[in-house]
């Protein structure tokens, strides 16, 4: 229940910084599901190099993923914090 004074929805900044701190708890899930995917799929069609070539593509897309949230995560804390909190 809300208090007297206290607005029911989140401002935008506050809305949007929680969002990005929801992607980046969920991203090392996300790196684990694509990086056990290989294994899921049919041992008759498994090559080791373009096994190695997806866990590496894989591999830098979550670096630059992880990279791209931290920027964002730390440019909405130099703001000043949440706009409706």
């Amino acid at each position: 229940m809300r208090g007297p004074g206290r607005p029911l929805f989140l401002g935008r900044k506050a809305y949007r910084a929680r969002r990005l701190r929801d992607a980046a708890r969920l991203l090392p899930v996300l790196g684990l599901v694509l990086l056990l995917l290989p294994m899921l799929w049919a041992p008759a069609v498994r090559a080791t190099v373009a096994d190695a070539i997806y866990l590496f593509v894989v591999w830098v897309a979550l670096i630059a993923a992880a990279a791209a949230l931290a920027r964002r995560l730390r440019q909405g804390s130099d703001d000043g914090g949440d706009d409706a909190l």
